[in-house]
This record gives C-alpha cells, structure tokens and sequence, in this order.
C-alpha cells in the first residue's frame, strides 16, 4: 500500500499565496497581455511520433504506482513501454501549480517548445491554459478506452466542454475530515464545523480556490453557477469565525499532522490524504457533507508544438484500460476517474486489493455521486479581487 504522498504546506492543489502571483497571472490569463494567447492554427507543431518512438511527461511527485521493492520502477509505465516500445522520460518535477505556470510560461506565450509533451496540472490551471490557448486538443479517435470509460462527471468541466484539450489523470474530493471519537457525534454539515464545542480546533484549506466551494456548498450555493455576491457572502461569514477564534488556523497538506497529532477535530480535506489517515487511526472520518462536496481533478494535456503529440495520446489511452486504471488506483488511492476499474479491484485474489472496491473514496457510490459537483473556475477578471480579499483573510 502507498504512505502518504505529500506532507508538506504545500498541496498538490495548493494555489495562490500572495496577492502578486495572482495579480500577475490574472492579467497574462484576460487582456492585458495579448500576445500572450496563441490562435488555434498556431498550436501545432510537426509530430515526429512515427519516426520517434519516445516522449516526455511531467508529472507531480509520487503520482504514479511504483514497484514495493524498488521504488525507481514504475510498473505501468513500463508495462506501456514493453507494449508500444515508446520510451517515457518521466519527469517529477511539478510541486505547484504556480510554480510550473511560471517556469513553462515564457517559452508558450512566445510559441516555442517547452521539451514536454504531457503534463498534469489543476483543473484550475488547466482552464488558464485553455483560456490562452497554450494546449492541442486530443484526437479522441485514437482514444477510445477514453471515450468509453471516462467517468461521466468528469466529462464536461466548463473550462473544456467536451473535454477536448484535457483528460483526468486522477480525481478527488474537498470534504471535511474529523475524528469521530473525539468528536463524539457525527458531522454532517458544514455548518457543523461551527458548533462551540469544536472552537479553535477547526482548520480551513488556505488556497483560495481548495477553500470556496465547499463553504459555498454550506450555504446552499450551486457552485456549478455561483457569482460574485456568493463569494464575498462566504468571505463574511469566514472572517466572522476567524475573529471568534472557532477557525484555529489555514493549512496546506498539514493539516494532516494537525488531525493525526489531535490539536485539530475537524478541518477540510482532501479525499486521497483521508485513506491514508485511516489506515493508523480508524476514528478518522471523511464525510461529503449533506449540501454538497466539490469534485475536481488534475489532468493530462498536450502543450503546444509537442514533438510527440500521437506517442502522448496513446499512453494518456493506455492509462484508461480499466485494468491499468485499476492498478493505478490501488497506489494513489485518489478517485479513480475509470468506474470501470472497480470491477477489476473487486475480483482480485488479494484480500486488502479487493477491499478497496468498496471505498467511497475511490470509487464514491451513488448516495455520494448524487453529492458531488465541479465548481465553475475564478475568471480572470475575478481572480484579483478575490484573491486579494482571500488571502488577507487567511493571513497569506
């Protein structure tokens, strides 16, 4: 089984930390740098894929199942290698969304290659790209395991309708964690985390766009459609429990020491993170509150002028075969965008393999589906705003 992928501050989702980082990528994502978008019949480059058998992938660390014994092979990923004899230089080099924006940004906003032909970064992110045009759109007729086993939640996110320009290397939930014995009750709203009892032992995520939605769930919000009056409503209402004192502190991925250690009860969290908690502390529950819980995702995409273009799309298709989308999933333990793959987990011999089938948080059931929605992204034109507000309000 995986340990837990990622303990520092910083979360694989974790976003804007100062008021100039936003403000500097609202502006290159709307108008105030033109040239910064790149047309659509500049997007792509001569694919040497035929004659080329190799491609590069940038990835996040320990995203990917690798061999209990050696830790430097990667048995999907060589399983693909041995099938098409295309060579994979894997590339863990994306620990922040920001991070990687500004260090492949300069070579697409002046339509030059970046030396990757795939990378996985936020749905969020993801829509920047999109917006500026900095991504090829798949041939989905070289894709068929995609077409036929993408989960149909995650079909259609409005930054890529169709998702013609992104695919879902893996999925998961914004919820709420807590510890149900030192709680001693069920949570079950959101509204839950506000009960005195639990007074300055309640964390909120720091990132603005980790943190919104569930709060905006809390009050009753579509967050498919929510607008501008929704935000600030939700920054009142947390600004009032930050000078009550019931908001203990905003997190990254600590918040996972806070729950483990017990100075914290009940905080958000991330669905993967919670499977991995509970395997020492089973009184560690995660719940996708009554009024809602946002799904998202990190996705694959094909950046611009990609020497390799064809060899990255047959490997994002081989990903989505259910039995190695299933393989992938009894490692990362994220929810698994392939449903399909449950039916493999559940017929294996392997008792502990097997019982991950069952677990909601890889595969959520259709009380929980029923739950789950895709928050519409910050526009560029908000995003400023926000963030300024936010992050003062989180101390960031």
């Amino acid at each position: 089984m995986p340990v837990i992928r990622n303990t520092s501050s910083l979360s694989r989702r974790s976003l804007l930390r100062a008021l100039g980082g936003g403000a500097a990528l609202g502006a290159l994502a709307g108008c105030g740098v033109p040239a910064a978008y790149v047309s659509p019949g500049e997007r792509a480059g001569t694919d040497t894929s035929a004659a080329d058998k190799r491609l590069t992938w940038a990835n996040w660390p320990l995203y990917i199942d690798t061999d209990d014994k050696n830790p430097t092979k990667r048995p999907t990923l060589e399983a693909f290698e041995k099938r098409t004899g295309i060579s994979v230089d894997y590339i863990e080099e994306i620990n922040d969304n920001d991070e990687f924006f500004g260090k492949i940004s300069p070579s697409l906003m002046n339509h030059q290659r970046t030396g990757r032909d795939l990378i996985v970064i936020s749905d969020w992110m993801c829509a920047r790209f999109v917006r500026l045009g900095w991504v090829q759109e798949m041939d989905r007729a070289e894709q068929p395991n995609v077409a036929k086993y993408l989960d149909p939640l995650l079909r259609s996110p409005a930054f890529d309708p169709g998702r013609k320009s992104s695919v879902p290397w893996q999925s998961g939930i914004t919820g709420i964690a807590y510890n149900r014995r030192k709680v001693g009750r069920e949570i079950k709203h959101v509204s839950d985390l506000w009960a005195p009892d639990l007074k300055g032992r309640v964390t909120l995520l720091s990132g603005l766009d980790e943190a919104f939605a569930l709060l905006m769930q809390g009050d009753g919000v579509d967050i498919t459609r929510w607008k501008a009056d929704d935000f600030h409503r939700m920054c009142d209402q947390v600004e009032k429990r930050v000078r009550s004192g019931q908001i203990r502190r905003f997190t990254g991925n600590d918040y996972i020491k806070d729950l483990s250690s017990g100075d914290v009860l009940a905080c958000q969290a991330y669905s993967g993170d919670v499977i991995q908690l509970q395997a020492d502390d089973p009184d560690i529950r995660f719940v996708v509150p009554e009024e809602g819980a946002e799904l998202w995702a990190e996705s694959l995409m094909i950046p611009n002028l990609a020497r390799h273009k064809a060899n990255a799309e047959k490997l994002i298709d081989f990903y989505y075969q259910p039995e190695v989308a299933a393989e992938l999933a009894a490692w990362v333990n994220y929810v698994c965008p392939v449903p399909a793959a449950q039916d493999v987990l559940a017929s294996s011999k392997d008792k502990d393999t097997a019982a991950l089938a069952e677990d909601p948080l890889i595969f959520p059931d259709a009380t929980m589906r029923k739950r789950l929605a895709i928050a519409r992204d910050i526009t560029s034109t908000e995003r400023t705003e926000f963030a300024k507000r936010w992050n003062a309000i989180a101390g960031l």
